[in-house]
């Protein structure tokens, strides 16, 4: 009797945990999931940006290009990945997948860049051949492969943005446009987390770019005063750019470049530099690529058979491209202001105003006044470096006699 009572208790037992056991793996697997996101005060945001993110990636609406040489026998075999908006992504990486541009949407190429053919060709070439026709460099091995990191630095206004749109345009690869909003969460350590999306990221979408604008201001020097949550962010961003998941099985690096942008390259972190070893100084351009960005920011604007664009662009010598863009701004905007004060003072009606009657661009107008300044010469900014020295010089001696009273 006392046997039979001890095998009942002994299997009553059994059968309590196991019911333990299996209640503690549903409500682990099952409930607990559902209750974390249901008492997630980030429930609704993580929900929307997970809404956003499957529209982008949808309309983004591109197969990734097929891994070449993945046959047995080592012939060019190609093997068909699944669809980008196929991909499974987490709550953090729907954040990131927000900021997933698509080529198509960057209007800026490398013909919309007056000058730089040295650097643009050094792009195509180690960057953009590299990450989207691996084939053509199968046989140097990982030397050949793309740069895991590429920096354009120089003065403001210089082009390094445009350069970055081009390449991501020519390129067709992922471009992830990381912005600093993007990574700054009010959650302690959720910041380093969105920092490992934007890498498992980028491996789901590879061949990609990251594009950080301002690098320095997010990846800057590390110092003993700084807060403990940008060091962190700055720690992991390292360690899984150039950590044990950067190459696959085979040794083979992953496909993925970060592309920072800089006008303080000095205030960026030694470990970042190393880790970008491709840097183009982006300078302040040149005579005759001042006469190309001029011929581009003028287009199709209506000048004047007499105007002088070599003149022009000897007289721009010191300034960045941003500059000479507002001054031809300005320069086309002195026919039209002139035709409207004329049509005004003949009491005639604006909405009668015919913009074909309007005279074309001189050469005098890029000495007009500006807010009591003169747009060229007294107001630009002298700046002279290495490359623009000589030009600068050339532009004094020819521009001496010529008079910029209004």
């Amino acid at each position: 009797m006392n046997d039979q009572k001890r095998v009942k208790d002994l299997v009553s037992g059994l059968v309590i945990a196991a019911s333990t056991i299996s209640a503690y793996f549903f409500f682990r697997e099952y409930l607990s999931p559902y209750l974390a996101k249901l008492l997630d005060p980030e429930r609704e945001r993580h929900e929307q940006a997970r809404l956003k993110a499957q529209a982008n990636l949808q309309r983004i609406r591109r197969l990734k290009r097929p891994e070449i040489g993945d046959g047995e026998d080592g012939s060019d075999e190609s093997r068909h990945t699944a669809r980008v908006e196929e991909l499974v992504l987490n709550e953090y990486e729907n954040l990131v997948a927000m900021e997933v541009v698509a080529p198509e949407d960057i209007p800026v190429g490398f013909d919309a860049i007056g000058g730089l053919e040295d650097i643009i060709e050094e792009l195509k070439e180690s960057i953009i051949y590299p990450l989207t026709l691996p084939h053509l460099y199968s046989h140097g091995g990982a030397l050949l492969s793309a740069p895991s990191g590429v920096l354009l630095y120089g003065p403001p206004g210089c082009g390094k943005t445009m350069l970055a749109k081009a390449v991501a345009h020519e390129s067709g690869a992922s471009f992830i446009n990381l912005h600093i909003s993007t990574l700054t969460e009010k959650w302690y350590g959720d910041s380093n987390k969105l920092v490992r999306a934007v890498f498992s990221l980028a491996h789901k979408l590879q061949p990609a770019i990251i594009f950080i604008d301002e690098i320095d201001a997010v990846l800057g020097t590390r110092r003993s005063g700084e807060h403990e949550a940008s060091g962190m962010v700055k720690a992991e961003f390292m360690t899984l750019w150039d950590g044990l998941t950067s190459t696959n099985a085979a040794g083979t690096p992953s496909r993925i470049v970060v592309l920072g942008a800089t006008n303080r390259i000095n205030d960026i972190d030694e470990a970042i530099l190393r880790r970008m070893p491709k840097k183009f100084p982006v300078t302040l351009p040149g005579k005759e690529q001042r006469r190309r960005i001029i011929q581009l920011i003028l287009g199709d604007t209506k000048r004047d058979e007499d105007f002088d664009l070599d003149f022009i662009a000897k007289v721009t010598a010191g300034m960045s491209g941003s500059d000479i863009k507002e001054a031809c701004r300005d320069a086309a905007m002195v026919p039209m202001r002139e035709y409207i004060r004329q049509h005004r003072a003949s009491g005639a009606s604006m909405t009668r105003v015919n913009p074909l009657h309007v005279r074309g661009i001189k050469t005098d107008d890029f000495f007009g006044r500006k807010r009591g300044g003169h747009v060229l010469m007294e107001d630009q900014p002298r700046i002279i470096n290495a490359d623009s020295s000589e030009v600068f010089e050339d532009a004094e001696n020819d521009t001496a006699p010529v008079s910029t009273d209004s």
